[in-house]
């Protein structure tokens, strides 16, 4: 049986499309929209969420290593602020287009349950 594609999924019922969007908004961006079979739309939402992640705890570890260096080695600590911005920022992209996606699944599960 072959991948469903975003356009391929149908509309969730209204339980469903509530979860997806709990899911989308307050777990983890990009889940929930696997979880409604929008896969294509789910797993890049899923990847920017991760980079953007992945951006701001190494811009973490990087300031930590820069605390630590001063204060051992009284070294001069190197920019680091530009990756904590920048993973932040994708971040808001991936919940930002989560959120555009949620949306979504909640009217087309309110649109699917008022043809029944």
């Amino acid at each position: 049986m072959p991948m469903k594609t975003s356009s391929a999924a149908g509309p969730p019922n209204r339980t469903t499309a509530r979860n997806c969007v709990l899911i989308n908004q307050l777990a983890t961006p990009g889940l929930g929209s696997l979880m409604a079979g929008r896969w294509i739309v789910g797993l890049g939402q899923l990847l920017l969420a991760v980079a953007g992640f992945v951006m701001v705890v190494g811009y973490f570890v990087l300031h930590l290593t820069n605390v630590y260096n001063k204060l051992v080695n009284d070294a001069e600590p190197k920019p680091v602020g530009w990756l904590g911005e920048a993973g932040a920022l994708i971040f808001g992209v991936a919940w930002l287009w989560a959120l555009v996606t949620s949306i979504q699944l909640l009217r087309s599960a309110k649109a699917a349950e008022s043809t029944l």
